[in-house]
């Protein structure tokens, strides 16, 4: 390692880092992962497990594909509240929930045989002259990609850190042994709380359930939802509860000098808005791009593009999370609407232009709203 200089060295082994290592090495650059956990056998994070549409096509970009007995179909969504139900699906495409030490094992397999570098049990400790610090050694390389999570240490090296209060909740999930009773992911709210189901095989769910009190463990939130509590009666919890904070958080900028941010490290949507991964997913295919061109400038006005939607998804989840009253009126809208709640979804999932937003969409919605 003294003596190898690498085109790019990634700090992170997680989805984001990973699907940037093939998103580089695909164009030829010899690539080197550093990963502060010492085993690749799939690493585990509170996750929604979901992957939209987009993400799926963001992963074939990077010639990934996941075989069917990875996860399970995914082919819309639903919003409970009370006894107001209001769903819609997506058109052509479907989306997939997989169990997250699955893609990323699959992600793992995928790097490897691609010929990136992978070094677990050796985290990038900062930046140095020429490269990067990992233990006491140097690793020289050309260009350095930080996907190392929410608390990135290498974005506060490079100076790259906002100072200032950000959105936080927290968010936890289990798994339960139970044959899923719907093929679309199920969102139950309740006052200050919102719980995520998602099919992860056939006989297992993923339940995620996002609040702002850091203080309510997994047992305690679990109840608000009795609608939920019913459906998951009999079933046997398959994991441990597991927990993190999930924030939304934008920086005014990604890149300086020879450094990247990707994924978590770059900036985040809140979890209600399932789009993390696809997120990072698709900022990948275009990071490989820059790196082989050279032109981080690049990479950097199409970050701010790919999460212009999201962030306008967040806005609408944030303040249905924060006002029973407006989001009972926006779901029963959406339910009065269901061919505009899936114009609504299509846009969220990357199926239809943001543009397909403009006018008739909020015009049609608005005025159920009005009256809902």
């Amino acid at each position: 390692m003294v003596n190898q200089v690498w085109d790019v060295v990634i700090a992170g082994g997680g989805p984001a880092g990973l699907a940037a290592a093939i998103a580089a090495r695909r164009k030829g650059l010899e690539v080197a992962v550093f990963e502060g956990v010492s085993s690749d056998t799939g690493i585990d994070k509170c996750c929604g497990e979901g992957l939209m549409p987009d993400a799926l096509v963001a992963l074939r970009e990077l010639g990934i594909v996941l075989p069917p007995s990875a996860g399970t179909p995914i082919a819309g969504i639903r919003f409970l509240d009370g006894d107001t139900v209001a769903e819609a699906r997506f058109p052509q495409r479907y989306g997939t929930g997989v169990r997250r030490t699955t893609l990323h094992a699959l992600l793992v397999e995928r790097a490897r045989e691609a010929g990136v570098s992978l070094h677990w049990g050796r985290p990038v400790r900062g930046l140095a002259p020429g490269g990067v610090r990992v233990g006491d050694e140097v690793v020289r390389c050309g260009w350095i990609v930080a996907a190392d999570g929410l608390q990135s240490a290498l974005r506060r090296a490079a100076g790259l850190e906002s100072v200032g209060k950000y959105a936080r909740r927290f968010g936890s999930r289990r798994h339960f042994q139970i044959e899923p009773w719907s093929d679309l992911v199920e969102v139950y709210w309740a006052h200050g709380a919102q719980a995520n189901v998602t099919p992860v095989g056939d006989d297992e769910v993923c339940v995620a359930i996002v609040c702002g009190d850091p203080l309510l463990r997994y047992q305690d939130l679990l109840p608000l939802f009795p609608a939920l509590v019913a459906r998951l009666d009999g079933a046997v919890a398959t994991s441990h509860a597991r927990g993190a904070m999930t924030a939304s958080r934008r920086f005014a900028r990604v890149t300086g000098a020879n450094l990247a941010l990707i994924g978590d490290a770059s900036g985040s949507v809140d979890a209600a808005t399932g789009l993390g991964l696809s997120l990072a997913f698709q900022q990948a295919v275009v990071l490989g791009d820059a790196l082989l061109e050279g032109n981080l400038s690049f990479y950097q006005s199409a970050h701010r593009r790919i999460a212009k939607m999201p962030r306008l998804m967040e806005m609408m989840m944030l303040a249905m999370d924060r006002s029973d009253g407006f989001r009972r009126r926006a779901i029963r809208a959406l339910e009065a609407e269901p061919a505009q709640f899936s114009r609504l979804l299509a846009i969220h999932a990357g199926a239809l232009p943001p543009a397909s937003f403009a006018l008739r969409l909020p015009l049609a919605l608005g005025w159920k709203f009005l009256k809902a």
